[in-house]
């Protein structure tokens, strides 16, 4: 398989360095794609990228879409904002989607429920304001993680899980007989859970056969293979959405609820 990343980039992913974030749902899928990108403020400010780079289209008075935040991508004159809608695009162009219209939008509203479940993680560690430090809200946060880890992983894994089982397709992609973005992104999800509260989801691979056996497949894709193993991938931390904080898992809390 040829590199395609040899190209000369034509998409601009705007998003923080340092963390995987939301912006990784986008790069699983432009790696997914074979199509070259630059990682806006990953680059050099002599490469004309850094954080005031990343950050420009939102500051631009002239601009007639103004981005409210990272990530947004960027093709040329056309800019696409928030996570969802970057990955409709891609989907449609690189065949990371459905082509049928119900197919399309299915997948599309699947994206936007992961993106329900990405911004209750990110409540657990800060329940209150992304103004106070962790520090500042431990109490409340542990409060809301149990609360988390106890109703809303198993219901959304549930969930997940039954969308795979009733796959008309099979059980092998969340949508249709081929791989999407919403596979990709359905693996970011279950790493992320898995990184942050390893004791709470202990037994995941029982619980959730189906999304277990998908994250294994989505890993062994050739492109997203070699991706993992480059450093373009980014370690999760405790700056991202998805942290480990030891004080807020609960050993086999997700897990030991009923399906």
């Amino acid at each position: 398989m040829s590199d395609t990343r040899s190209k000369r980039p034509h998409y601009e992913l705007h998003y923080w360095d340092g963390l995987p974030g939301r912006g990784e749902f986008i790069r699983l899928a432009l790696e997914e794609a074979g199509e070259p990108y630059v990682d806006v403020a990953r680059e050099s400010t002599a490469e004309h990228g850094g954080v005031r780079a990343m950050l420009a289209p939102m500051k631009d008075r002239q601009a007639a879409v103004i981005p409210f935040a990272p990530p947004f991508l960027k093709i040329g004159d056309l800019t696409l904002c928030q996570t969802a809608n970057a990955l409709l695009y891609l989907g449609e162009k690189h065949g990371l989607a459905p082509s049928d219209e119900q197919g399309k939008y299915w997948a599309h509203g699947l994206q936007l429920t992961i993106a329900d479940y990405v911004s209750e993680v990110h409540d657990t560690h800060h329940p209150l304001s992304n103004a106070l430090y962790f520090e500042d809200q431990k109490p409340a946060a542990k409060a809301r993680t149990k609360a988390f880890l106890e109703h809303r992983v198993p219901k959304f894994m549930n969930y997940f899980e039954r969308v795979l089982a009733q796959n008309p397709a099979g059980d092998a992609w969340m949508v249709g007989a081929s791989r999407s973005y919403v596979d990709l992104s359905i693996f970011q999800i279950v790493e992320g859970t898995q990184y942050a509260f390893p004791l709470a989801v202990e037994g995941f691979d029982r619980a959730w056969p189906r999304l277990a056996a998908l994250r294994e497949r989505v890993r062994a894709l050739a492109r997203i293979a070699a991706y993992l193993e480059s450093p373009r991938r980014l370690a999760f931390n405790e700056s991202g959405i998805f942290r480990h904080y030891p004080e807020l898992d609960h050993r086999g809390l997700a897990t030991s609820q009923p399906g």
